[in-house]
């Protein structure tokens, strides 16, 4: 009788540590580790450059970075619509690498980027046109894993975290009612989706995307020291506290914490 009650015993512990796998794998945890591409190496992708060796005609991109150059450097990209999901991939890192072409560098060298841009589809048929999914790299990103004389090569990529210096920067724009920060610098994941700031004489204040990484929120936050709140797409969230003080002015940038 003891014997069948052990093994009673032992056949609930196996059924319950299968029903723990089972709430923890769903599939809703599998599709985002589809749509965002972390671990393996996915191929079917290519890549191009836009700009000049200097990275020119690279700035003002779809995430609202401004001068991304200063922001991210040269190592940048854009996204095709179907990779840069209206703007909420923005500030991700990706590896690349040249696959199976002669115009890919000797070794074929990994290349870490960073989401600043977005790669309009033309709907002729261009490499942006969904369901496509494509890197349009800034030139200098596109010397170091290809030939540039090739244009236009296939290549893996993977979602990776990204490496950052400093803590993450929150510029302030817009005027009285109208707060605008611009979110950028953020390690980990490295794009933000969801934000809130706190004023010394205020709760936490949840902001709404504006467009890329530009927050807005319309309360009267003048005079008053702020703290910021951001969550990124794996659902971690770092606070920022009193990282502006009561006499900041519009167009100033602050540093917060770091991932």
């Amino acid at each position: 009788m003891a014997t069948t009650a052990c093994v009673r015993m032992l056949a609930k512990s196996r059924m319950a540590a299968v029903a723990l796998l089972f709430m923890v794998v769903t599939p809703a945890t599998i599709e985002g580790r589809r749509t965002h591409g972390w671990g393996a190496w996915i191929s079917g992708a290519h890549a191009t450059f836009y700009g000049g060796s200097d990275a020119s005609g690279t700035n003002d991109g779809a995430c609202g970075y401004g001068n991304q150059i200063a922001q991210y450097g040269y190592a940048t990209t854009a996204l095709s619509a179907q990779l840069f999901n209206g703007g909420k991939v923005c500030g991700a890192c990706y590896q690349v690498r040249c696959w199976r072409n002669k115009g890919c560098i000797s070794g074929r060298p990994v290349l870490t980027v960073t989401v600043t841009n977005l790669c309009p589809p033309n709907s002729y048929g261009g490499w942006c046109d969904p369901p496509k999914s494509h890197f349009d790299l800034s030139q200098p990103a596109f010397s170091r894993i290809a030939k540039v004389q090739y244009g236009h090569v296939p290549i893996i990529y993977r979602r990776v975290r990204c490496e950052r210096r400093g803590g993450i920067r929150f510029t302030l724009n817009g005027h009285t009612f109208f707060n605008l920060v611009l979110v950028t610098n953020v390690g980990g994941a490295g794009d933000v989706i969801a934000m809130a700031v706190k004023g010394s004489s205020t709760g936490w204040i949840q902001m709404n995307r504006n467009w890329g990484q530009n927050w807005q929120n319309g309360a009267n936050l003048n005079g008053q020291s702020l703290s910021f709140k951001i969550t990124t797409s794996d659902y971690r969230i770092i606070t920022s506290f009193n990282v502006v003080p009561n006499h900041w002015q519009y167009g100033q940038t602050f540093y917060g914490s770091q991932y």
